[in-house]
């Protein structure tokens, strides 16, 4: 398959979906690969505590991105795993100062939201969800300040499972490469297990993504964790 013509939607342990602009383009499995991905698989069969980190700072009924967090959830919630969901975009946040008070296993200076709501959350989460809609060709800033702030925690949020959903308005095959390669790093030093990527480009507007099949998508991973 063309790497530059389809995007891989779902990580390990998930259905495999291929997406391309607002369609669904391929969802066809062998039987070895249906059999792995069927529901569970990514749980165990226990219920997983599930943290997603929005960052848009439009409304709930204007974002593109809290559209696929709001189907992703859903689908986790009917397969009995518990959410918590953090606004990153409306919460009191502050970006790392690279101080080093923290020394990477403590405290941040800063006693805000994500210090007090969104940290004790994510200590005890089996799950982390990056939402985001593509600004520059990056995440947004409201994403990034939390990211930013893992180093007080790198060792304890170390070896969980992660995912990313994110939304852009361009379609060119290069859309999402930079972010995606961005992820992909920090799952890499944070001993991450990656278990879904949604890259719905195409979907510069709510009515264009709900148009399309990436929120049905969300909420079938969801739903098969």
């Amino acid at each position: 398959m063309n790497r530059r013509k389809f995007i891989k939607v779902v990580g390990l342990g998930a259905i495999t979906f291929y997406l391309s602009g607002c369609g669904l383009l391929a969802t066809e499995n062998k039987k070895k690969e249906s059999e792995a991905s069927a529901q569970g698989s990514v749980s165990g069969g226990k219920v997983m505590k599930i943290v997603v980190i929005n960052s848009s700072p439009h409304s709930e009924n204007q974002s593109t991105s809290r559209y696929l967090a709001q189907k992703f959830v859903a689908g986790a919630k009917s397969a009995g795993h518990e959410v918590f969901v953090f606004d990153a975009a409306k919460e009191e946040t502050h970006p790392c100062q690279g101080c080093d008070q923290c020394g990477m296993d403590g405290a941040c200076i800063f006693d805000d939201a994500i210090e007090t709501k969104l940290m004790p959350q994510m200590l005890k989460a089996d799950l982390l969800v990056l939402v985001t809609p593509l600004y520059y060709f990056g995440m947004s800033a409201q994403l990034k300040t939390v990211v930013d702030r893992f180093y007080s925690r790198t060792t304890k949020l170390s070896g969980k499972k992660s995912m990313i959903m994110a939304t852009a308005w361009n379609t060119a095959d290069w859309t999402m490469e930079a972010l995606q390669s961005h992820y992909e790093t920090l799952v890499r030093y944070m001993s991450w297990q990656d278990v879904g990527q949604i890259w719905a480009t195409g979907c510069g507007t709510r009515s264009m993504v709900e148009r399309s099949d990436f929120g049905n998508t969300a909420f079938k991973i969801g739903a098969a964790l």
